[in-house]
């Protein structure tokens, strides 16, 4: 299927690892200009080769941190006068610490908050203006399943995540008809982040090995976890064409594992 994203530009945030990264990655398979932002150097300079040799569009990586509304700003500015405008954004970033309600200090629920929600609010706020004016203007916000089912020991994106659904929501009837936008919530992926957990498990014995280890997150009906591609091509389809019709969707990405 084409996804008629060739020549487009998609911004993709906290995007040089993992399921941002995937989705960059989508993006960049059909033909779109990527522009990613990371705060480690060396994963920002590792995306940027990786998406290079990828797709036919230009690539801009960036250090940036998503908490920062000067940088965030900064950010857009430069995809813009990058590539000419911007079509799509995919807002990601990386989670919270774990941790009962009880061992969660006040500091941590705001750094939570500027994280997860106020790095879209930067992020879609400074881009709306480029996205109305295009032809194709699309959001994709990368969460969590614990939007609709909490996780133990993860108060954190449980409380806050769920207010992302609810600027999601907002978002897609205010920025209609221009703008499109949707969310993903992924359940386990066997990205960088699951595998040092799993790893740390195995050096701590918990398992005998990383494929026994890995295996305990496969929760889902499907008997695995996820590849992070599986979600990127999810998030290419939304901020395609050949999903016009789609807009304020919470699409769980899980393996059939929300039971809810």
């Amino acid at each position: 299927m084409d996804l008629e994203l060739d020549g487009n530009t998609a911004l993709c945030t906290a995007a040089t690892s993992g399921l941002g990264l995937a989705s960059a990655e989508a993006l960049a398979a059909e033909g779109a200009n990527v522009a990613v932002c990371g705060r480690t150097p060396d994963h920002v300079d590792e995306a940027r080769d990786r998406l290079e040799s990828i797709g036919d569009g230009d690539v801009l990586a960036v250090e940036a941190d998503i908490t920062d509304p000067d940088q965030i700003e900064a950010l857009v500015e430069e995809t813009v006068d990058t590539f000419g405008g911007l079509d799509h954004v995919v807002t990601s970033a990386g989670g919270p610490a774990p941790g009962p309600f009880m061992e969660t200090t006040e500091r941590e629920w705001y750094s939570a908050y500027d994280l997860l929600v106020m790095s879209a609010v930067w992020t879609t706020r400074t881009a709306y203006p480029y996205l109305r004016d295009s032809e194709a203007g699309t959001i994709v916000n990368i969460t969590s399943r614990s939007v609709r089912e909490v996780i133990d020991d993860l108060v954190l994106s449980n409380a806050v995540r769920r207010a992302v659904i609810g600027l999601m929501k907002t978002q897609a009837r205010e920025f209609a008809p221009e703008v499109r936008v949707n969310a993903v919530l992924p359940g386990a992926h066997e990205t960088p982040r699951i595998e040092e957990l799993v790893e740390a498990a195995v050096e701590r014995g918990e398992y005998d090995s990383y494929e026994e280890g890995i295996e305990s997150w496969s929760d889902a009906p499907l008997q695995r976890v996820g590849q992070p591609e599986e979600l990127g091509d999810v998030v290419a389809f939304l901020s395609s064409a050949r999903s016009s019709y789609v807009t304020g969707t919470a699409l769980p990405i899980d393996g059939g594992s929300m039971r809810s």
